[in-house]
């Protein structure tokens, strides 16, 4: 796949530097399965379009949706979007690139089997299933920074009706799937930095949210979780 440039397609450099992440993700699992003598042939190749197949609908989804959103009339700092982002890059970098396996980082965590594999996989699948319901439902409030967009609304029907940042929930189940998939001590650190930079950046938002909605928003605090539901 040819890198995507961020500002010819009108995407935001978090876009652009999930596609790229993405892009290392599926080169990484495939370098590994080629590598495993179990796996071979069309097993192979379905292993790939597994591990491969939720990070590529994630990507195309954010882009295309990324092209219609409200007009943003409030938004966090430069140093703060960026900061944010630069937590993300580093976290997925050590989840996908092989790079990072330096010393104890490179030794694998559990045994390699089938089970730990599918797990892997069906987990990446069930978070970007989550991550994609969620920003369908946030439809065009959505943004990539800490925002608030123009005649903003607190939603509250889908996952939100659950949890607060179901979209920073669901990515975070997914870099746990990959994590289980490539199986080193450099995933475990990196999906630890993941959820740290999402746990900053959902805290950031609900600041802004609950100057703007107050009451509404800490009565909707008060019926759902954080980054985990509640039922």
């Amino acid at each position: 796949m040819r890198p995507l440039r961020a500002q010819k397609h009108g995407a935001s450099p978090e876009i652009f530097a999930y596609y790229n992440l993405c892009r290392l993700h599926h080169d990484t699992l495939a370098l590994r399965l080629e590598r495993a003598p179990e796996i071979g042939g069309a097993g192979n190749m379905i292993w790939r379009y597994l591990i491969e197949g939720p990070w590529i609908v994630f990507v195309a989804y954010w882009v295309a949706g990324a092209l219609k959103t409200r007009r943003t009339v409030s938004q966090e700092s430069f140093v703060s979007r960026y900061g944010i982002l630069f937590l993300e890059i580093i976290g997925f970098a050590l989840l996908f690139s092989d790079a990072a396996e330096i010393g104890v980082l490179g030794h694998r965590v559990l045994p390699r089997t089938y089970a730990v594999a599918v797990a892997g996989v069906v987990l990446t699948w069930i978070g970007i299933a989550i991550a994609l319901w969620a920003r369908w439902h946030l439809g065009q409030y959505w943004s990539a920074r800490v925002t608030l967009k123009e005649d903003h609304k607190l939603i509250r029907t889908g996952p939100y009706a659950c949890f607060r940042h179901p979209i920073y929930s669901g990515i975070d189940l997914a870099a746990v799937g990959g994590a289980l998939a490539i199986d080193q001590w450099r995933c475990v650190v990196g999906v630890g930095v993941i959820i740290l930079g999402y746990w900053i950046k959902a805290r950031k938002e609900e600041s802004m949210l609950a100057a703007q909605f107050g009451e509404a928003f800490k009565e909707h605090c008060r019926h759902t979780g954080f980054l985990i539901p509640r039922w």
